[in-house]
């Protein structure tokens, strides 16, 4: 089947994108940053954790990871009943609850109360991530989802800039109300991610069929593209159903890809803090908090620019392996050049642009394989696995710390992002993976009229 999409159709369809990019995508992207801000604020804590309560360093980092755990269990099932009762419902419901379990943090007492909160967190906010790249497949055409992607990673960096900021002031207001500063921080922090939860229930659409925000023209169209799209993908090669997407090798490959993606993601910023400090000499606080938003300014510039020059180009495949290379050589510098606070915070700085820009270009490839249920059991897999190297770089970085050297856990992180950029490119002997870099899926081609 070959189908040119041109003329009058095109031209509504990309008239009701402009729109879905105005109204849908800043509000998943305040999603994100309240998430990313509410899994990894526990990095504010640490030492706190340690001296109130005698949570060790290698407690700390076995709680941290735990999150993945509980994340990875309920992933799958979490994201088939997002496509099965609606979006709106279901990524309020995990906003609500997660942020719930994010202010219960206030009561933490020693280490088996912060490992129990640590794994629900990941079970309440289990879909939410694989939702969100589900949702827009829904919305958003094929030659535009790197960008909406690219945008909603921004969340990533967002957090940084300015949620560790945040965190860092509500630190000083240790001793207010009887509270100490970390107490203030997990409250206030997963009371916004429950009122922003509630606001998703009144403010999301489900499908564009239901966007009575958008012209009648504009939604036919919008519809007419989507749903040609997903029937392309149906036609394909691709899992047809969810057994069939729990069982492609290809959907596993993906999950190891993104398995070493999150290793440097959170190798880096579970200890992004202390290792700032250590860096630095400072103590823990807004002023601290200033210096480790750095890096995430960097990575918003990279985040807002390599996944749309991947777009334009259709060379997802070398700008992703290239970005984990910059991602691998940025972690290894930030310990070498650890006595030299400019490039340590440099080396930090590459990290970031490498690995928050790549992750947008990686979706590119695991979603045109997929649709429907297929693709929500696949894209719930490929994150909730991938996502339990969230789960081991906390715990491998302290173990290559404490038996090999000072800067050893950080090398480990660095070999993670080699070994991911090496799979990334490997996706050269995927048929399909070749089809999506020539712009054309499954015998579909878009024609931009010119």
């Amino acid at each position: 089947m070959s189908t040119q999409v041109t003329g009058r159709r095109f031209e509504l369809t990309e008239q009701a994108t402009k729109k879905v990019f105005r109204r849908l995508v800043p509000f998943l992207l305040l999603m994100y940053v309240i998430a990313f801000l509410d899994r990894s604020n526990v990095s504010f804590a640490q030492k706190e954790f340690q001296a109130d309560f005698g949570i060790s360093a290698a407690a700390y980092a076995f709680g941290a990871g735990l999150f993945f755990v509980g994340y990875a269990v309920f992933e799958v099932p979490s994201n088939v009943l997002l496509h099965r009762v609606g979006a709106r419902w279901w990524l309020a419901r995990i906003m609500v609850t997660w942020g719930i379990v994010a202010a219960c943090f206030v009561f933490v007492q020693g280490p088996t109360s912060f490992y129990v909160l640590r794994f629900l967190l990941g079970v309440t906010e289990a879909g939410f991530f694989p939702g969100v790249i589900m949702f827009l497949t829904y919305w958003v055409p094929a030659r535009h989802l790197s960008r909406a992607r690219g945008y909603f990673y921004m969340g990533i960096a967002i957090a940084g800039i300015l949620g560790n900021p945040l965190s860092g002031g509500l630190l000083e207001l240790d001793g207010i109300a009887g509270f100490r500063g970390y107490q203030w921080m997990f409250a206030v922090e997963g009371i916004i991610a429950i009122a922003v939860g509630v606001w998703s229930y009144f403010y999301l659409t489900d499908r564009p069929a239901a966007a009575t925000w958008l012209e009648p023209d504009e939604r036919t169209a919008l519809v007419e593209t989507i749903e040609g799209e997903d029937q392309a993908k149906s036609e394909g090669s691709g899992p047809a159903h969810v057994w069939a997407a729990l069982a492609s090798w290809r959907v596993w490959y993906f999950a190891a890809i993104y398995f070493c993606i999150q290793i440097a993601v959170y190798g880096v910023t579970f200890f992004l803090p202390t290792q700032v400090t250590a860096i630095t000499g400072q103590k823990l606080g807004f002023a601290a908090s200033l210096v480790t938003a750095i890096p995430w300014v960097f990575g918003l510039a990279s985040v807002a620019f390599f996944p749309g020059l991947a777009d334009r180009t259709r060379r997802h495949r070398l700008i992703g392996s290239g970005l984990l290379l910059v991602t691998a050589l940025g972690i290894a510098a930030s310990g070498a050049l650890s006595g030299t606070p400019v490039l340590a915070i440099a080396g930090l700085s590459l990290a970031a642009i490498g690995f928050v820009a790549m992750q947008p270009i990686f979706w590119t490839l695991p979603t045109e394989y997929m649709t429907g249920y297929a693709a929500a059991a696949g894209i719930g897999l490929i994150n909730s696995l991938g996502n339990l190297g969230g789960f081991l770089a906390p715990n491998m970085r302290d173990y290559f710390v404490e038996h090999v050297g000072p800067n050893a856990g950080l090398y480990s992180l660095a070999v993670g992002a080699v070994v991911g950029a090496v799979l990334f490119a490997l996706t050269a002997f995927f048929r399909r993976a070749n089809d999506v870099e020539a712009g054309q899926i499954e015998g579909v081609r878009v024609v931009v009229p010119h």
